[in-house]
């Protein structure tokens, strides 16, 4: 087991490792960390072995790209290897995070299917010599995101260099780039090229995905979704918030990428599922003592509050779904019931900490001033 006493860790979550540096030989010792990233996936067929699924690897890099690759090399591979693959050009490195059956139900999720698609091929085991070029290469990101910055401004192109990602060989770098339009972006690609000598690779991605990398904290208190497991973004729109009766205020409803929040899309279902149960009234109930006009829906709860009053929220009382369909039958029959009013109306109670809990129970108490005069 490897000491840590005299080595200096750093956790690169881009990639869901940890680098281990020891101080006094230089080595440097990376491992896998499986709760470090949001592309983790939990192996429930873990220990299972199929035969047809031996050869498939799940090898993912930086961000969100990841892939699956074919061990062509011969050698033992496990869960957490790095191991040098095929590229388009050159060779990559990567981290191995699933093996076994597992792997079969991702191809199968992605659309991948080996006997019509040509899988890229895993090399070997990362040597010493592959993994300290790809640490070199991962140290020029910053410098090269900032410089490439510098030069998109100086042929003022409307783009926003959002990150860069160097290939492990260090020969080819992907530059990712945020943009409302199209980007011509022939001349940049040539000063890339000649500044940092590498080969460009340019990828747009929105501005979800840039929230995704730079991370943060949502209105909720908890860490975005998108930086958290989120991978791929579905289109919303001001439906979603409309099923769910929210208020259509542009600065409650966006992120803080400035898009509609993802979380709009989640229990969407559930209230289009309740909605169907709940019937529509374009007309007032008509009761004996006067009209009952609808004011306000519970949609989840399924209940609906009607008022004597049109549009007061005064005095209201609630109706179940199933008790104003039947209202609406009798109405249809010519029929009125007694009265909307309910006597034993049972309100659930409410008890406040409000006086035990008191912020200033704590504080010592005053005296008033007849007590410091008696005391002189």
């Amino acid at each position: 087991m490897t000491d840590y006493s005299n080595e200096s860790i750093q956790f690169d979550c881009f990639r869901g490792c940890s680098v281990a540096t020891d101080e006094e030989t230089g080595a440097q010792d990376i491992r896998y960390r499986q709760g470090c990233c949001k592309l983790e996936v939990y192996d429930t067929l873990k220990g299972i072995a199929q035969e047809q699924f031996n050869d498939y690897y799940e090898v993912r890099f930086k961000n969100t790209r990841k892939g699956i690759y074919i061990n062509a090399s011969g050698q033992s591979i496990k869960t957490g290897d790095l191991v040098v693959v095929e590229a388009a050009s050159g060779h990559d490195l990567g981290i191995v995070t699933l093996e076994g059956p597992v792997v079969g139900r991702q191809m199968k999720c992605k659309g991948v299917d080996p006997a019509t698609q040509e899988l890229r091929k895993i090399y070997r085991k990362a040597r010493p010599f592959d993994i300290q070029r790809w640490q070199e290469a991962i140290a020029r990101e910053q410098e090269t995101m900032i410089r490439a910055r510098v030069l998109a401004a100086n042929l003022g192109l409307e783009m926003k260099i959002g990150d860069v990602e160097f290939q492990g060989d260090g020969t080819k770098a992907i530059f990712y780039y945020i943009a409302d339009g199209r980007v011509d972006f022939r001349q940049l690609i040539k000063d890339f090229a000649e500044e940092f000598h590498i080969r460009v690779e340019m990828k747009q991605i929105g501005a979800r995905q840039e929230a995704g990398l730079i991370g943060g904290l949502g209105v909720c208190g908890r860490e975005l979704c998108c930086a958290n497991y989120v991978t791929e973004f579905k289109s919303i729109s001001t439906s979603a918030a409309r099923v769910q009766d929210l208020s259509l205020n542009p600065q409650k409803l966006a992120g803080q990428c400035g898009k509609l929040k993802c979380c709009l899309n989640y229990e969407v279902e559930a209230y289009l599922d309740a909605q169907s149960r709940i019937p529509r009234v374009p007309e007032p109930l008509e009761f004996q003592d006067g009209q009952a006009w609808l004011v306000k829906t519970d949609i989840l709860a399924e209940t609906l509050y009607f008022s004597y009053e049109k549009g007061s929220l005064t005095q209201v009382f609630p109706l179940s779904a199933d008790e104003v369909r039947g209202i609406q039958a009798m109405n249809r029959h010519g029929e009125k019931p007694a009265t909307l009013k309910q006597e034993d109306v049972s309100v659930p109670e409410f008890i406040t900490g409000q006086g035990e809990d008191a912020i200033n129970r704590f504080d010592p108490e005053k005296r008033g001033k007849k007590h410091r005069r008696r005391r002189k």
